[in-house]
Parts: C-alpha cells; structure tokens; sequence
C-alpha cells in the first residue's frame, strides 16, 4: 500500500490515496473559523488492519511554541476506559474473566456493605452504585489508588446495583484496575504495556512520566467559554460522581495525575496507538499477524446489558458487558450500529467497527465543552467513511 505524505506545514503525517478528503478536514479542524479549534491533534485510521490514514499537526501547548511530533501524547480523560475495556477483555480471551460472575470471585475485600452480589458485568456497565463516594475526597486521593481502592471496598452503593446505569466518571477505573491487578498480578498499566500496547506497537500509557524520553506528553488546554451546569444544579449522586473531588482540566498537565494509573482518566496516547488498537478489535481480534483476543471475548464484551437514559450522563446511552460504549442514535462512532469504542471529555475518541473492519483514533490537547459529539471528531468521521 503507497501512504501519500502531507505537504502542509501545519499538519505531518501519510494518507493512502483516496483518502485526501480525511487530510482536508483534519486541516480544516485547525480554521479559527470554527468556535473550537485544534492548537494540537492527531488522527489515525486503519480499515482491514492496514493503516490509510495517520495525521499528527499544530502545537503542543498552549503557548504555540511546541511543535506536535508523531510520538507525541496527550491525556485522553475517559477514552482510558476503552483501553483499559480492552484490558480486561484480553483477560476473558484467556479465561481468567467471566463478566458474569461476582466481583468478590476475584477481589473479595469488595463484598462488603451491600456490594456482595454485584457482577464484573454490572461493575464495568456503571450499574454497580459506586459512581461516587459519600467520604470527602481530594485529588491526591484520586491519584493514590491503593487508598481510594480500599474506599471502594467499604463503600456502600449509591443506588441498588444493577437497577439502573449511572456514569462512572472516576471511580470506573479504580474498580477496574483493581480487578486487572487481582487477575493478572500487574497493575493495569504494566499489563497494558506487556501485553497490548507493547506488542502493538502503540502509543499508549496508563501512568507515565513526563520526561519519558520518547513521547513527549503535550498541554492540555482549558476548553472555551463557560461550564453549563452548576454542582447547585445537580442531583445528589451526580455532586458526589463530579464534585467530590471536582477535577479541573489542567489537573492533566501535573505530574501527581499523569504518573498515576486512573484507568478512568488519565491514559496517555495518540491518534496512531488508538487506532491500533482499536484495528485489532475491529478485526476479530488480530493486527499483523498476531491474535491478541477472541472474536468471542469481542462479542461478550459488546454484548449489550444496558440500553436507556443514564441516571449521570442524562442521554440515552448502550453499555457492553465489558464496559464499552454502543454506537448510539447520534452515530458517534459512524452510521453503523455495531461499532463500539469510548470517548474522552473534551474531544477524545476511538472505536472499532466490524462491519466496516475500521479502527480509529483521535486525540486533540484543546478541548471542547461539547458532550453531543465533539463537532471536530464527527467532521473526521463524515470524511473518513465518505472515502470507504
């Protein structure tokens, strides 16, 4: 396959011929003509598990005076929990997950206060109650996991387990990390580079310093204009999920956060080692070669156990059993229905479509405040399918 080099200054990177008009839009992305625009961003797509389109362009802080590399990384908030979705789904291929048996098969310091009947299926679809904690809460505690896994132990549920969704902005990764390190003897992130990223190839990190040596982590960037909701505005639960602690966007650029493992919120990566990723779930579970999971673990972990408003998130959402995100009527994730993936606050995304053998991944350091689906992310969508 022949990759077209770019001849912008802006923007660097190779796409396969025909597939111009994704280039065109990632540059286009850049216009001050848009409310918001891209300061940094990287975009890569792979269909059939060949790659067609790997972009990288702009700066890599706010002050425009770092130029984005192709190794560059940037926070991508709860697009984390894609991966560390792909994460536990390895661990299912091999048979040392059942999404269908009770958490406290495998970590049974969880089975207190209420919690003892909760499935890993209800945990990773938001079910489990657990979206917050009634104990007050700092960032360092976040960034503290033994500390804040042993909250969790003790906690009792919000709302009774498996009656209804409600978003695990934070605590989603605690719980699911906990039990990667449970099954595997590794914490997420050290399995993450063992087992997928490493042999992927790809660019991702849960936990990573910042003077790493090779990828160097860009500036996250506030995103314009005001919030839209006030924690006055919110209901109970919804205070506890997002305000205890409240996370502020520039949290991302210190070092406490980046260096801890929040498999909820604070991975690290780019367009590139997204949509690798996202290619080997796209196609039944290999890339080049290789077979890193199950066309069956990829099934039961789409499986769809949830479908309707969440209590947190207050839209129509679809969760898989391993906690994926189901393409939705929005169609965040392309016009078809079997595409799955999770995106990030402030812009981030990747998903996987079978049907189409597609793996994406988009990573931007300037975010948006939209939650509908980030206006810069569906222009690259609409483009990357009008050239299939």
């Amino acid at each position: 396959m022949t990759l077209m080099p770019t001849t912008d200054d802006l923007v660097h990177g190779v796409v396969r011929p025909g597939f111009e008009r994704v280039r065109d839009a990632f540059a286009d992305n850049f216009s001050d003509r848009h409310a918001c625009h891209e300061v940094g961003a990287t975009f890569s797509a792979y269909v059939g598990g060949e790659s067609v389109v790997q972009l990288w362009g702009g700066h890599a802080d706010k002050a425009r005076t770092i130029g984005w590399t192709e190794h560059t990384v940037v926070n991508m908030f709860s697009s984390t929990k894609g991966v560390a979705a792909a994460c536990l789904a390895l661990l299912n291929s091999r048979g040392l997950l059942d999404y269908e048996a009770k958490v406290t098969t495998y970590w049974p310091e969880f089975g207190q206060n209420g919690k003892e009947n909760i499935t890993v299926s209800q945990l990773l679809s938001h079910k489990g109650g657990l979206s917050g904690l009634r104990e007050p809460t700092t960032i360092e505690d976040v960034c503290n996991v033994p500390v804040l896994v042993r909250r969790l132990e003790a906690a009792a549920p919000l709302w009774e387990p498996g009656t209804v969704s409600g978003y695990h902005a934070i605590t989603w990764g605690h719980l699911a990390g906990e039990l990667v390190r449970r099954i595997s003897g590794q914490s997420i992130g050290t399995f993450l580079r063992n087992e997928l990223a490493g042999p992927l190839g790809a660019d991702l990190f849960i936990g990573l310093k910042k003077n790493n040596g090779r990828n160097p982590i860009a500036e996250m960037i506030r995103a314009p204009g005001v919030q839209t909701q006030t924690l006055a505005e919110m209901s109970e639960i919804l205070k506890l999920t997002l305000g205890n602690p409240v996370i502020q966007a520039e949290v991302a650029n210190e070092p406490r956060w980046q260096e801890s493992e929040i498999p909820a919120a604070n991975g690290q990566g780019n367009g590139e080692g997204v949509a690798r990723l996202y290619a080997m779930l796209a196609n039944g579970g290999a890339f080049q070669g290789r077979n890193y999971i199950s066309l069956a673990a990829i099934a039961r972990a789409t499986n769809e156990v949830f479908r309707g408003v969440d209590m947190n998130l207050g839209k129509e959402i679809g969760w898989g059993a391993g906690g994926f995100f189901l393409n939705n009527d929005l169609k965040w994730y392309g016009p078809n229905d079997e595409a799955f993936g999770h995106s990030g606050w402030g812009g981030s995304y990747g998903f996987a479509d079978p049907k189409a053998n597609v793996g994406v991944g988009y990573v931007p350091n300037q975010m948006d405040t939209n939650l509908q689906g980030d206006p810069r992310a569906m222009r690259l969508i609409e483009a990357l399918y009008a050239c299939l």
